[in-house]
């Protein structure tokens, strides 16, 4: 389980996130479209961190939502911003590097952090 801190800021490891994700959590990617081709966690949908205040409407609020990126700081605006707007958000600790490190699959097969 993820540290008091940790949770206290909306931080999950990528067990925890793959857990969540198989109970229904939506899985937002924050990166840039190019990234996201690279390499991406299965499920998740695109939605560019600049682009997020105009897409609020594409997360569900009843639904817990994680987001992440690369290293996890992009993510962590974004999580902020969701969890000061009432959103049940989380951040991906560590981002897509902590997930594929733990061995985690990434689409498509063969893909890569970018």
């Amino acid at each position: 389980m993820a540290s008091e801190a940790n949770d206290a800021r909306g931080e999950l490891e990528p067990d925890q996130v793959a857990a969540l994700a198989r109970e229904g959590a939506q899985l937002v990617d924050v990166r840039e479209p190019d990234e996201h081709l690279a390499g991406h966690i299965e499920g998740s949908v695109l939605i560019e961190l600049n682009r997020l205040p105009s897409e609020t409407e594409a997360i569900d609020r009843d639904r817990p939502v994680v987001f992440y990126c690369r290293s996890g700081a992009r993510s962590e605006l974004a999580t902020q911003a969701f969890r000061t707007a009432g959103y049940e958000a989380y951040n991906l600790s560590g981002g897509l590097h902590a997930w594929a490190g733990r061995g985690l699959p990434l689409e498509p097969a063969g893909g890569r952090v970018a």
